[in-house]
């Protein structure tokens, strides 16, 4: 129902709205991230921070990653300040992951997630299906079209129940 109601307001708006599969995120290694790159590949779309009660899930998004990434799915954390529980720079965020969780997942730099400042990919998420990060470590799937396939909340751990059935699903 809230995915209808997007879209209809959407096109009520008269805005046109990019398909999530055309975002681009600045990378916390330098350059750019365009999910266009992953093109057929599934997406799981991460809002991170480095000092939240559920930091630790960055351990399952890594196991998730490790598992499946051969098989074509993509896990992108998106470190975000919008709930005051990052770092302060995107270096001291790189380093927190790399030596805490040994990261190897792609990463963008910092950004809003939600709100005015938000970043497109959000912007549209949030259009498309009323979703917006309501905390940290909120997840959004994208099939290998670049269509939105589904939400989660903080509380949904990456690594265990919906989250990799639907990715499983996805990459048959």
């Amino acid at each position: 129902m809230r995915l209808i109601f997007g879209l209809i307001l959407s096109v009520w708006a008269g805005v046109a709205l990019a398909a999530p599969r055309d975002a681009v995120f600045p990378s916390i290694d330098g350059g750019t991230i365009a999910l266009s790159d992953f093109a057929g590949q599934p997406v799981l779309v991460v809002n991170t921070a480095s000092q939240c009660a559920f930091t630790r899930q960055y351990d399952g998004l890594q196991a998730l990653y490790d598992k499946y990434r051969h098989q074509g799915l993509v896990v992108l954390a998106v470190p975000s300040d919008d709930f005051n529980q990052e770092l302060a720079t995107a270096a001291e965020v790189k380093e927190f992951c790399e030596v805490n969780f040994n990261l190897t997942l792609p990463m963008t730099d910092m950004m809003h997630v939600r709100g005015r400042s938000a970043h497109d990919f959000y912007k549209d998420v949030k259009a498309k299906t009323g979703f917006v990060p309501r905390w940290n470590f909120n997840k959004v799937l994208i099939d290998g079209d670049g269509e939105i396939v589904a939400t989660w909340g903080s509380s949904a751990r990456p690594d265990s129940g919906e989250i990799p059935r639907e990715i499983e699903r996805l990459l048959e």
